[in-house]
């Protein structure tokens, strides 16, 4: 077996023991915030690292539109091959780092534990192409690592202290914000020290 063999079937493992999993709160959050704004037109959803589908289910439950865009290839077969898949639901996946990925103008950026994945000298510029897909009123989900992560200093991370996650939605009204240091195991069953920041935020009307 090939090296990149055994990492396409790592994810592929990994993305089986979560896709299952319900929803992130942070991407409930933010649902419900939209379903107490009514709005005539179908709405549209950008998941970042969308993984096995576990919020982008969710969304397509909800008759948004998605496209659910990850890295992995792995991913995008593990979402489409969900047998829960609501009749009717308008979805695309794409297969692309963030900072290749490219996508329309949306209601909803939606990056649960992904974000985080993104190399330091790239983030800047995936943040920027986050803000300016948003819709006036758009909304951003999803989690930032700090610095007391036990991952922190890992190659082709980005961490961040609960000053730069502040500023990085001063143009932002915060509806959830929630710092969490917590043990546990990460779904690979590695004991892991954990600090999040969770973040649901409502772009400013200009």
């Amino acid at each position: 077996m090939s090296v990149t063999s055994g990492v396409s079937r790592d994810w592929a493992v990994y993305y089986q023991k979560t896709g299952e999993r319900p929803p992130r709160p942070t991407a409930l959050f933010a649902l419900d915030r939209f379903d107490a704004e009514p709005c005539d037109a179908p709405r549209l959803a950008v998941d970042l690292g969308a993984g096995g589908g576990r919020d982008t289910i969710e969304f397509l439950r909800r008759a948004w539109r998605v496209i659910a865009i990850d890295a992995e290839a792995s991913a995008a077969d593990a979402l489409l091959a969900r047998t829960d898949i609501p009749v009717g639901a308008v979805l695309e996946t794409q297969t692309a780092r963030f900072e290749a990925a490219s996508w329309p103008q949306c209601d909803l950026v939606n990056s649960s534990f992904a974000l985080p994945l993104c190399a330091p000298d790239q983030f800047s510029c995936v943040w920027e192409k986050i803000i300016e897909s948003l819709n006036p009123s758009g909304r951003f989900a999803g989690q930032f690592y700090g610095e007391r992560d036990s991952w922190m200093g890992r190659s082709g991370m980005t961490f961040h202290t609960r000053s730069d996650v502040e500023r990085l939605f001063s143009d932002f009204d915060i509806e959830f914000f929630e710092e969490e240091e917590d043990d546990s195991e990460t779904p690979r069953g590695e004991t892991k020290h954990w600090h999040v920041f969770h973040v649901v935020a409502r772009l400013q009307a200009s």
